[in-house]
Parts: structure tokens; sequence; C-alpha cells
């Protein structure tokens, strides 16, 4: 086994792990910091799979703001919401939970299917862009080309996303904050 399929490995299992964890948790508080750990461990494997831009985009948009936003969102909601939800107690399997635990078993199911199945070092269109030379090889410039696209080409809808995730996060604010109730 190879360093980098080793990292692969430990970087899954970290990823499923805490996304177990955070699906199965009833603090709110735990849930929101391991799903913390698993954005960056779903930023090491796209580094692995050297989409280094993606892995950037994923820590700066999804930990830096949409994690962020999560964690307001907790501070500012009121103490008897949090109650409420603490005070919920349910069966782990119940007659409620059925239909998505059948859809959680086929996916399952699907998933085990092509583990098995399918020859990951073999695959039919990998294999044939290669043959076509037809491969883009990773190099310092796509990451480049994309920041200058994004500065000039695209600016004005770059921008215009800025403007309306800030006015959602005042939205958010706005509507979170305590008054009276009309």
């Amino acid at each position: 086994m190879s360093l980098i399929q080793a990292l692969f490995y430990m970087m899954s299992f970290i990823a499923l792990a805490s996304a177990l964890f955070v699906a199965a948790t009833k603090n709110l508080v735990r849930s929101i910091f391991m799903f913390f750990v698993t954005l960056f461990a779903l930023a090491g494997l796209y580094v692995l799979a050297l989409a280094d831009f993606v892995a950037i985009t994923q820590i700066v948009i999804y930990v830096g703001g949409i994690l962020v936003l999560i964690l307001f969102a907790f501070m500012l909601s009121g103490k008897e919401t949090l109650n409420i939800i603490a005070q919920q107690r349910g069966k782990f399997i119940s007659i409620n939970k059925v239909a998505a635990f059948l859809l959680a078993g086929l996916f399952l199911l699907v998933l085990l299917n092509t583990f098995f199945k399918v020859d990951a070092n073999h695959l039919g269109w990998i294999t044939g862009s290669v043959r076509a030379n037809n491969v883009i090889t990773s190099t310092s410039a796509m990451t480049e080309n994309i920041g200058v696209n994004l500065m000039t080409k695209y600016l004005l809808p770059f921008e215009a996303i800025s403007i309306l995730l800030m006015v959602a996060l005042i939205g958010a604010a706005h509507l979170s904050r305590k008054g009276e109730k009309q």
C-alpha cells in the first residue's frame, strides 16, 4: 500500500466517521464541530485527487462561510427552541423512519455493488482518454486561470453573488432577533 492510498483511506475514514457522528448525535454543538472535521476531511480528499482549487473552495466557502453561518444561527436561536429540540426523544428505529432506512439501505446496496464489481484502476473511459492523449495534467496555471477569469471576465456575477449572500445574512439576522410577534 502506497502513502497516497493510506492517506486516502485515513481521510475517508475520518470523513465517514465524523459525518455519521454529525447525523447520530443529539448535541448540536458537537454536531457542528464534527461537521467542521467532515468538511476538512473532504478538502483533504480533494487535495489527494489533485483538485487543489476545489479543496481551497471547500475550505473557504463551506468551512469559512456556511459553517460560520450555522454557528451564528445556533448562537442566535432562542433557548426555548434549543430546549424543545433537546427534549425530543425518539427511538432510533421507528415506523416514521422506515422509508429513510429503506432508501439508505438501497444506496448502501448500490455502493457495495459498485465497489465490488468495478475495477477503479482500469475504467474504460479513463483508459480511452489516456490512449487518445486527452488528459489534462495538473499545473499551477489552472488555478491561476480560474483566479484571473474570476476577477476579470466574471467579476460582475462574482460581486452579485457576494451581495446576494450579504443580503441573505442580514435577512437571517433580522429574522432571528427577538421582538414582538405580529
